[in-house]
């Protein structure tokens, strides 16, 4: 865990004197389960929390916009060392994987020994909605029968899909999207470049997605595959080579891509009802999108996007990527050959 050099991001200001207030009373929750869209830095408020109550010599909770814990104390030295005995991170072996029940029960095993410290033992699991079913069922009775000064912090972008049984013995703390003058601010400190309304649809509102989509030069990754995509539409190009070609790119994956094209051809039945262009999401793709408005059926697009929508929530299984792409500009070059 490191935290070091990172201050308390500007939409977390009104969740973390919150946080504090537990600390600073003495009401430490069992269970917390942060709860909101990804790209809001929800992980590192847990480690700050973390940090600040396992801390042996905390500084005042006054203090604005930064951890209290103090930095130096046996704890957390261990902490920044990765090593402390009463910290454990319950997280897949893989991104995308599932929390399998061996290593819940691998942390009912440790928890069944005492807090090595004097203050409280935390645990994060993160994703919480990756659990298992088997998973999950274990980890239910380590929230019935809580253990001795035994903290839990659940983290989830998709909440809903943790049971219920769960999510009741949590205290939910939400964390809602930024408004878009508090993030445009922000990205301008870190050094983002314009434009940042293109880049904050593109990321759902996301502030770190934002940044981690700047650094990685996905607007410049869109603009290309925009071209491709309409490329297709006219026949100009090998579609089978293009989604060979897009599927060995180790920056864009199939959900990105699948959200993108999404997003195109939602704008597209937009312009067909002549909606505002302002309501658009792709504002810098609208000459091209108003003219394949003009053109298309629009009951096929709709029954293209509906399969755009089935193969998203299909994304993390285990399905053939390659095939799903081909078929994908398959079907859109066809509908645009009709």
């Amino acid at each position: 865990m490191s935290t070091d050099n990172v201050d308390i991001f500007p939409w977390q200001q009104v969740i973390w004197p919150h946080l504090l207030s537990y600390i600073d009373q003495q009401r430490i929750p069992q269970a917390l389960l942060f709860s909101g869209p990804t790209g809001l830095g929800k992980r590192q408020l847990a480690e700050y929390y973390t940090q600040s109550l396992l801390c042996h010599a905390p500084l005042s909770a006054t203090i604005k916009h930064t951890t209290i814990a103090c930095g130096e104390c046996v704890s957390c030295k261990l902490l920044k060392a990765n090593t402390h005995p009463d910290y454990f991170v319950i997280e897949p072996d893989e991104p995308g994987k599932a929390i399998g029940i061996d290593k819940i029960r691998q942390l009912i095993a440790k928890l069944a020994l005492k807090p090595q410290y004097e203050t409280y033992r935390l645990v994060i699991l993160h994703p919480a909605d990756n659990l298992t079913t088997a998973a999950a069922n274990a980890f239910l009775k380590c929230l019935e029968e809580p253990n001795e000064r035994t903290c839990f912090i659940l983290i989830s972008d998709q909440a809903y899909k943790l049971p219920a049984t769960i999510r009741s013995r949590c205290q939910t703390i939400n964390f809602s999207l930024p408004k878009p003058q508090i993030t445009e601010d922000w990205l301008q400190q870190q050094g983002v470049a314009p434009p940042y309304q293109s880049l904050l649809i593109m990321a759902s509102g996301s502030p770190l997605l934002a940044k981690e989509y700047a650094e990685r030069g996905f607007m410049q990754h869109r603009n290309a595959y925009f071209e491709i995509w309409l490329q297709i539409a006219q026949g100009k190009t090998n579609l089978l080579m293009v989604a060979e070609q897009w599927q060995k790119s180790d920056i864009i994956d199939l959900g990105t891509l699948i959200n993108w094209i999404c997003s195109w051809i939602m704008d597209i039945i937009k312009l067909a009802h002549d909606v505002d262009s302002k309501h658009i999401s792709n504002p810098d793709f609208k000459k091209s999108l108003q003219a394949l408005a003009k053109r298309l059926e629009l009951k096929r697009v709709y029954q293209y996007y509906d399969i755009l929508l089935n193969n998203k929530a299909l994304v993390n299984t285990q399905l053939n990527k390659q095939l799903v792409t081909e078929r994908l500009l398959i079907d859109w070059f066809q509908l645009n050959k009709s």
